[in-house]
């Protein structure tokens, strides 16, 4: 009967604005299940059938709908610790009767419609079912209760990057209390990694979570250390007088005693012979990541490998054969595929809001001789472009998000200001604005109509040939003109 509520025109399990979400947790609220679809548009309708562990939700736009099963479909979302599934609904749309057991699907969804397309918070909708404060930001305040084992920095990484990207953790006590303020690339990431794992333990009967929302909107972090870590800045310096970042602990409990992985089920803390010795990798994960929503009109490997050049060493790209707008790009490590999924995950490019995510492959398999491929693998792994090739370079303090000033480099000294402004416009840039570095003519900064627009002007004019073996360079700046 509940089904039949969900009255629509069928169609085949091809793209659909509603959406089948399966292996729903018992308490899961609607709200939980509404915040899966905020970040990618507005969310019109949801049906709950809590009885069968699933629901439906509906989206605004099919483009939204595809851009939610491309993003969560290599890594499913987790609700209440567990993994849940979504997968095209055979509806077009969702006409949902005014069952008194619906009204909390309803109550759900109110004030959804004030979320605009991008906001990440989940503000009056999760409020409606009592699910978290009417506002909250992306920091985490963590306090860690019965501290018998030693909890790393690393471990706490491994632990919350299951819920999103995790951009900085800083650790300290207070309080004769071990804390922990970590912040998320998002808010929803927060509010997910908050509700699933407050309560639980690390290990059995023991280093308890209690987590709350910080009042704090933005974490400083000096120092790269096993204190603390800023993922989005690998140039930071380690610090005077700290240990090293694997954490030992020395044995008053006996042999007998080791951690056991508790309630936090995937995580898996490996233990050596020494009670309580941990050995955890520093930056969990591989390095290719997975790329969607992309306009296959436009885009092409060589794009790739100059954008997410910008944030790491681009060795392989690859545009699926038979879905042009997914892309693996294979980073040189885990830290840099980090590094581009925070700054490019959401950003436009050719039309679209791409999003990048974490792949399930290790590395991007070129063809093999006689496979037909049209030129949509290609392996960069010895190309010259790469901007983090020598420890030294200053490029690692010069990392920044993408924004309309673009900071240019290595400009030949016969080359003007209309030089450059007509060649930004013939790749059609909107120059709203140009200055040379007072003390370098060699430099200058372009502010260009819109971010969108910038990137666009990057991968085109990047190593853009002026002659005689001079290159541009193009980066994103931090100023603005």
């Amino acid at each position: 009967n509940e089904k039949k509520k969900s009255k629509g025109n069928k169609s085949p399990c091809s793209p659909s604005r509603v959406l089948h979400i399966r292996q729903i947790p018992s308490g899961v609220t609607g709200a939980e299940v509404v915040s899966l679809g905020l970040p990618f548009g507005k969310v019109t309708n949801l049906l709950m059938l809590r009885g069968k562990g699933q629901a439906f939700l509906e989206m605004a736009s099919v483009d939204a709908a595809v851009s939610m099963v491309n993003y969560y479909t290599p890594a499913p979302p987790h609700l209440h610790n567990q993994p849940v599934y979504i997968q095209y609904s055979n509806y077009k749309e969702l006409r949902t009767n005014n069952q008194h057991h619906q009204a909390r699907s309803r109550a759900a969804l109110q004030g959804v419609n004030a979320v605009q397309h991008g906001n990440l918070g989940i503000t009056s909708a999760l409020a409606a079912e009592g699910g978290v404060l009417p506002s909250h930001g992306s920091v985490l305040r963590i306090v860690v209760e019965n501290v018998f084992y030693p909890v790393t920095l690393d471990i706490l990484y491994q632990i919350f990057s299951k819920f999103g990207f995790v951009l900085k953790i800083v650790m300290f006590h207070k309080n004769n209390q071990f804390q922990v303020l970590l912040q998320f690339a998002d808010a929803t990431n927060a509010y997910h990694a908050k509700m699933s794992l407050d309560g639980h333990s690390i290990y059995s009967g023991c280093c308890t979570l209690r987590i709350d929302f910080s009042k704090l909107t933005n974490l400083t972090v000096k120092y790269n250390n096993d204190k603390s870590r800023d993922f989005t800045r690998i140039d930071l310096p380690f610090g005077d007088g700290q240990r090293t970042i694997e954490t030992s602990l020395s044995t008053p409990f006996g042999p007998s005693v080791l951690p056991v992985p508790g309630a936090l089920g995937p995580l898996t803390v490996t233990t050596s012979a020494a009670p309580g010795h941990m050995n955890v990798p520093g930056v969990p994960g591989n390095s290719v990541l997975l790329v969607s929503n992309l306009n296959p009109e436009a885009i092409t490997p060589y794009g790739l490998f100059i954008l997410f050049g910008v944030y790491g060493d681009v060795h392989r790209v690859k545009i699926m054969f038979k879905k042009r707008g997914i892309a693996l790009v294979q980073m040189a490590d885990a830290s840099q595929a980090q590094l581009a999924i925070t700054y490019l995950n959401g950003q436009r490019l050719y039309g679209r809001v791409m999003h990048a995510t974490l792949s399930k492959y290790q590395t991007i398999q070129l063809p093999r001789e006689g496979q037909e491929d049209k030129g949509l693998t290609k392996d960069y792994s010895n190309s010259p472009l790469h901007r983090f090739k020598n420890p030294c370079s200053k490029n690692f303090q010069n990392i920044f998000p993408p924004s309309a000033t673009l900071h240019l480099s290595n400009i030949p000294t016969s080359v003007t200001v209309d030089d450059l402004k007509n060649l930004f416009t013939s790749k059609g840039s909107t120059v709203k604005g140009f200055k040379f570095f007072q003390n370098d003519c060699k430099m200058a900064l372009i502010q260009l109509g819109s971010v969108e627009e910038a990137v666009h002007a990057l991968i085109e004019l990047h190593n853009h040939d002026f002659g005689e073996n001079q290159h541009l360079k193009v980066s994103f700046s931090k100023s603005s003109i």
